[in-house]
């Protein structure tokens, strides 16, 4: 089976989709799948060896250009396909540019226009690709933003096409109106150009249903699943500390600033051991005023010295460090689609304190691995942090339960087993719909 899988790159940012679809396109070729990870607008930035190709399809300079400057939209492409080599792209990627939802209204709904859009000359060396080189069995889009490319590579290449849903409401909420009701129209037009969508947990693959009218029934869930080589047990440490951790990217929609808030309200109890609280994820220029700001507070508190912060982790530092950690808190103000960070914490059996929404208290309820707070409530953090502060046992017990849901049920192999049985059902219900025998019935 050959599986084009188009993975959407966020500029220069670690993001939990590159990540997923990284991990899931070496695993289907472990199955021995033929698959062709192919990045769209940048290269994808991975903390584990890159399963994609080279070639960028939809380079951001390009589609930047035929958005801002229309005569773009007319150089051919053998001239404009220069500014899609890799090494480019990758250097403005380096440049930390923007890919905030305010800022890109215009260009979205572009793209969800698809063969109506500016960027109608990257569909069509897209499609050209496809056809004469890639020949796929099944195309795979990695989110609903993508979603103006399927009908084209439908009507071209006769093959049923698969949308990941990944946390698209976040950015589309970001939109401004006019452009946000407009692709809001534009993608729930589009709804039916895709055979089948795939959700990380039942929360997102219900609450598409209404946010973007996805059908359910063409939903499949498929947990996202860890490489687990590498990952194993907490550091065990006998300094009297407990270390609270806190890992994912550093900005306001994280909640980063909730912990800080319970950190100074929990360090402030004598009663409780030493405490520390260790930060790391990434860092984008855009979010550093924040960080200074969360750093000023901190430091105002008298706890300068029981804070450290770190930044753009290699895999190896990733797992040092969740294993350097006693419990775990990213309590995001926004309601979490995909949690992959969760994921890493339990599989090095690190218990996690978690906001009562989105996709956390399913996955508290399927793992056992942590416990959950109101959301927005750091005071309430506070309590249930010192829950574990206080009871090692509670936590040695969250942190077993969650390693033992990760082992059994959140791991790559498995991931990919899942995808490739929903490849071979949709390319089967889609042959069998052309069929001779289903168009005379």
């Amino acid at each position: 089976m050959r599986i084009v899988y188009l993975a959407a790159g966020a500029a220069g940012m670690y993001c939990g989709a590159c990540l997923h679809d990284n991990t899931l396109g070496a695993a289907l070729g472990r199955l021995g799948e033929d698959i062709l990870l192919v990045p769209t607008y940048t290269p994808l930035r991975v903390d584990e060896p890159s399963a994609s190709q080279q070639r960028v399809f939809f380079g951001g300079i390009n589609v930047f250009l035929e958005e801002k400057f229309p005569p773009w939209r007319w150089l051919p492409k053998r001239l404009s396909s220069a500014f899609d080599a890799p090494w480019l792209l990758g250097l403005l990627s380096r440049m930390d540019l923007s890919v905030r939802a305010e800022k890109l209204g215009a260009m979205t709904l572009s793209m969800v226009r698809g063969e109506h859009g500016n960027q109608r000359k990257e569909l069509d060396h897209l499609i050209e690709w496809l056809r004469r080189e890639a020949r796929p069995d099944v195309v795979h889009l990695s989110n609903a933003l993508m979603i103006g490319m399927a009908r084209q590579i439908k009507q071209a290449l006769q093959v049923p096409v698969v949308c990941s849903l990944a946390g698209e409401d976040i950015f589309l909420d970001g939109l401004s109106p006019k452009f946000r009701d407009a692709t809001f129209r534009e993608i729930r037009e589009r709804i039916s150009d895709v055979d089948r969508f795939v959700a990380l947990n039942h929360y997102y693959a219900d609450f598409v249903v209404e946010y973007l009218g996805v059908p359910r029934e063409r939903t499949s869930v498929i947990p996202h699943g860890l490489k687990l080589k590498g990952h194993g047990s907490r550091v065990e440490r006998d300094d009297g500390e407990v270390r609270i951790g806190y890992f994912a990217r550093l900005c306001p929609a994280k909640g980063l600033h909730h912990l800080v808030d319970a950190f100074i309200e929990l360090s402030q109890d004598q009663s409780l051991p030493p405490l520390r609280l260790a930060i790391a994820g990434y860092l984008s220029a855009g979010d550093r005023r924040y960080v200074e700001d969360l750093k000023q507070r901190w430091t105002q508190a008298g706890l300068g010295e029981r804070v450290t912060l770190k930044s753009d982790l290699t895999r190896d530092e990733k797992i040092a460090f969740l294993q350097s950690l006693d419990v775990m808190s990213v309590p995001a103000d926004y309601r979490e689609s995909k949690g992959i960070s969760i994921l890493e914490a339990l599989a090095n059996a690190v218990p996690v304190v978690l906001p009562r929404h989105g996709t956390y208290p399913e996955l508290i309820e399927d793992t056992q691995g942590g416990v959950l707070f109101q959301p927005h409530d750091p005071h309430d953090l506070a309590e249930q942090l010192q829950r574990l502060i206080v009871n090692p046992e509670l936590r040695e017990a969250l942190g077993q339960h969650g390693q033992a849901a990760i082992h059994a049920r959140y791991h790559d192999q498995l991931m990919a087993e899942r995808h490739q049985a929903m490849y071979r059902e949709v390319i089967h219900e889609y042959r069998y719909r052309a069929s001779p025998a289903a168009q005379s019935t």
